[in-house]
């Protein structure tokens, strides 16, 4: 049995329409079953609930071999190291209790870093809980997701424009989600691994904002251009989309750190996954854009 949480997210609909169609079991925790796609609703075991609440991991981890574990954001906590923590605390103790033999966790590169790295830094909190526990455990890491530009459509299609906070001349590593869900796919349906490891998770590319925004014309066909914007302004914005101070600021913290480098000493001794951002942004942002 695959348990999948947040199976509607980015990479958990992934790894759902990746394992559904197969011969292993699958079990998903949702809290709106609805939200499932009608093609795989009827092939997987449903389990109602969060999988924050101890009763809904026991009965969601009972029988099960292998577990995607994926803590969903929360832009309104005031605390997201508690988060992480509140929601990763009953999975390691369901977990053990329930004799569940491999967790795949979704994580973020960086972990060496040293410094405060804003909304990474709970990612890593999360790990550190897992290999307390006597479970195997496998950690993606992951840089950018490539998603995130999804969120820029409107200023992409009407301004031509594309805004972050990274520096506009620093390579910010990226990575398509559909690669992220392909890599957790190959681990849930492998038996044969223990212990814990990272696996880093990344697309061949070393683009800096501003190449970014040069590969995003070229495929749209009309000028794109990137702005850089200031800190204060992208917390602003945050907070202004109804973020708490505490979410928007990890935010920040979180661009800062990708400015100095965090993912870099993992990124240069990793395997890159298949997709570009070239690619990603024919085969996905594109069709958005026009859609």
């Amino acid at each position: 049995m695959i348990v999948i949480t947040a199976p509607t997210g980015q990479i958990g609909h992934h790894v759902l329409d990746n394992l559904a169609g197969g011969s292993d079991p699958v079990r998903v925790i949702v809290r709106d079953p609805g939200r499932l796609p009608a093609a795989v609703r009827d092939r997987v075991e449903v389990v109602r609930g969060s999988h924050n609440d101890p009763a809904v991991l026991a009965k969601a981890f009972d029988g099960a071999d292998a577990v995607l574990w994926l803590v969903p954001p929360n832009p309104g906590t005031d605390d997201p190291m508690e988060h992480y923590r509140a929601f990763t605390r009953p999975a390691c103790e369901a977990a053990e209790a329930r004799g569940v033999r491999r967790i795949v966790g979704i994580s973020s590169l960086g972990a060496d870093y040293g410094k405060d790295a804003g909304l990474l830094t709970p990612a890593f909190a999360m790990d550190d809980l897992f290999a307390k526990t006597g479970v195997a455990y496998r950690s993606l890491r992951m840089p950018y997701f490539m998603e995130n530009f999804l969120t820029q459509a409107e200023s992409l299609r009407n301004q031509g424009m594309l805004f972050l906070a990274n520096d506009a001349d620093r390579p910010l590593r990226l990575v398509a989600t559909r690669d992220v869900a392909s890599a957790a796919t190959r681990l849930l349906l492998d038996d044969g691994w223990t212990g814990r490891e990272d696996v880093p998770v990344l697309s061949p590319d070393e683009l800096t904002p501003v190449q970014m925004a040069q590969t995003v014309s070229e495929v749209l066909g009309k000028p794109v251009a990137f702005r850089q914007v200031p800190m204060a302004d992208y917390k602003a914005t945050m907070t202004g989309y109804g973020m708490s101070d505490a979410w928007a600021q990890g935010l920040v913290d979180m661009a800062r750190a990708q400015n100095d480098g965090i993912y870099e000493a993992e990124a240069a001794a990793a395997t890159p996954s298949p997709t570009t951002f070239l690619q990603w942004c024919r085969e996905v942002l594109a069709p958005t854009l026009q859609g």
